[in-house]
């Protein structure tokens, strides 16, 4: 499969998406972030010394996903319509997973703004805590689905590596 971000010299170009129809559009990426148990504890209580950890990252994660563009050279900018960040406690681990779903209508996925919406939500809890966990790791970062254009639904039910 030859790669769309290259032209016939190996230039790296931004893909012409001009004759390609509007269509409703939707991907959802989920991660993890693993972290101690003191952590965790503070993160579920909302006693970390910087406040709502989740509810900070969460908005972090809405930000990032409309600044996408901006990160990825050659992304499109798109006109999202809906960006949720949900979380779950995962106290087995100990850790946290991030899932951020993105939507819009247009002509390109949103693939890479709920992958970025996902990750920096992780970066955000991992610098809010990061006095209380030097060792947290974030892992398992993928796309969960994704849904519009072409290629139609995908789903990934867990990250390549891992078991779930």
């Amino acid at each position: 499969m030859p790669l769309n971000h290259f032209d016939a010299a190996g230039n790296a170009i931004m893909v012409d998406v001009s004759q390609k129809a509007d269509t409703v559009r939707q991907a959802t990426a989920a991660g993890r972030i693993l972290v101690s148990s003191d952590c965790f504890e503070a993160i579920r209580s909302g006693t970390a010394k910087k406040g709502d950890v989740l509810g900070v990252a969460r908005v972090a994660g809405i930000m990032a996903t409309k600044r996408t563009s901006e990160l990825i050279p050659l992304c499109h900018p798109l006109p999202l319509t809906k960006v949720s960040v949900e979380f779950a406690l995962l106290e087995e681990l100990p850790g946290v997973e991030a899932v951020c779903t993105a939507s819009c209508t247009g002509k390109t996925g949103v693939e890479m703004e709920a992958l970025t919406g996902c990750t920096v939500a992780l970066l955000t809890i991992y610098d809010m805590c990061k006095a209380m966990d030097r060792g947290m790791t974030l892992t398992g970062v993928y796309l969960r689905e994704k849904d519009g254009g072409k290629s139609g639904r995908i789903e990934n039910a867990v990250p390549r590596g891992e078991a779930r």
